[in-house]
Order: structure tokens, then sequence, then C-alpha cells
């Protein structure tokens, strides 16, 4: 079907140009005229709305942009306007919208459309939660960096963006990769040399003095405000990849 004028989608609505319709028509009288005269049997943002229209005028030599006034009718409308212009043309654009009409309501490309829109929604939800996830990730860090944690109190900011994982799979994580001592002793789970030299840990010293009246001393880590922004932003990237 050779296209007659130029067809738009707008909120899942089919829409033509007014000016258009009025030209392929071949309207003898001013577009404001026929406007006045034929649309006040429809209604505004329901079967029509406003919109300007930029075009090229020659003006003494050269070329100047003016704005014209136009309406996005709908399909339904548009067929109706047909009817009122009682003209070869009026028939002949109003088959080709009717056509239209038949194709836009045939189940298949009711599908089509469906499906287009759910993939368009996916893909939306997934840029606003990708876009989300760094405020989330800031707002946590910030919060935290004030202070030293725990590395289990860690484990918990990672859920809270979504990381799942606990404190002992932390632990065992931090062993692994080599931020945490593994080999069993004294300075079991202690940072190793290389996370100290990051300043992503802390060693919290307490004095312990015992019922025997012994002194011992114990040794925490814990994790600072630039290891919480370090751990949390990598496992977020790690769980973007997985």
């Amino acid at each position: 079907m050779n296209e007659l004028i130029k067809v738009e989608v707008k909120a899942d609505t089919q829409v033509v140009s007014a000016r258009e319709l009025y030209k392929g028509l071949e309207i003898k009288r001013r577009f404001s005229a026929w406007v006045s005269d034929n649309f006040k049997d429809f209604i505004e943002d329901v079967d029509f709305t406003s919109v300007r229209k930029s075009t090229e005028v020659k003006n003494n030599g050269g070329i100047q942009i003016r704005e014209l006034q136009d309406y996005a009718i709908t399909i339904s409308m548009a067929k109706e306007l047909c009817m009122m212009s009682h003209s070869e043309q009026g028939k002949r654009y109003r088959k080709y919208f009717i056509e239209l009409e038949r194709k836009w309501n045939d189940p298949q490309e009711v599908v089509k459309r469906g499906y287009a829109i759910l993939q368009n929604e996916n893909a939306r939800l997934k840029i606003e939660n990708q876009a989300m996830k760094p405020k989330a990730l800031f707002a946590d860090s910030v919060a935290a960096s004030h202070t030293t944690i725990l590395i289990g109190e860690l484990a918990k900011i990672l859920r809270g963006n979504g990381i799942n994982i606990g404190a002992n799979r932390l632990f065992q994580w931090m062993r692994d990769q080599g931020y945490l001592i593994s080999r069993k002793g004294t300075d079991y789970n202690m940072p190793t040399q290389r996370s100290m030299n990051l300043g992503l840990f802390k060693i919290k010293e307490s004095t312990i003095t015992h019922s025997n009246g012994s002194v011992s001393i114990s040794k925490t880590t814990k994790v600072t405000g630039k290891g919480q922004q370090y751990f949390i932003n990598k496992f977020m990237k790690m769980n973007e990849t997985a």
C-alpha cells in the first residue's frame, strides 16, 4: 500500500497532521477556516491535539523559519473529515485510513506492539535500576565512611545493595582474595600488608584483664570508610557482570 500521508504513533494511537490531510484533500478554503468549521464536533486532547509545525519560507531572497499552527488528529477523526469533504480525494483518503486501521487492529500486529512495549518497558526498568544503584551505593558509602565497621556489618550493607552474602562467606572471600591472612595462628583474619597499604582496614586493639590478674590484647579487624567504598563498589561491579 503506497503511503498517502505520514502516520505517526503517539501514546499507542495513530495520528496524522491536519495540515497534510488538508493539503491532500485539496481544500480550497484557508486552513484556519477549515479547522474552525470542521473541528467543532471533535474533542481536543481526545480526537486531536494542538501542535506547532516549523516550515521554511523565502523572504527577500533568504530563507526564514516560520511556526505554523497544526493539529495531530486520530485516524478516526481523519476518516470523518474525509467524509465531510464530499470529494473524490476524500473517498480515496478514507479508504486508505480504513486499511490502516484494519492492519493496526490485526491480532498479530496487536501482539507485536504489545511485545515491543514490554521490551521497551524492560529496557527502561533496567536503565532505571542501573541508575539507582550508584545512588544507593553512594548514600550507603557516605553514611558508612564516618566510622570503621566490622566485617559482619559490611556484609549487611552489601545485602542491602542486592549482594547475597553473609559474614562467614565474606570472611572466606576476603581470605581467598588475599585481603585477610588465611594461615591459622595469632594473625588469622588480620589484614594482609597489601590491605593495610590500601587503607582498607584498621586493627582495633583492646586490653582484656582476666580473673587471674593476667592481661591479654584482643585484636579486631575493622573496615575503614575507604574500605567500605572499595568493597561495595567491587561487589556491585561483580554482580553486574555475573
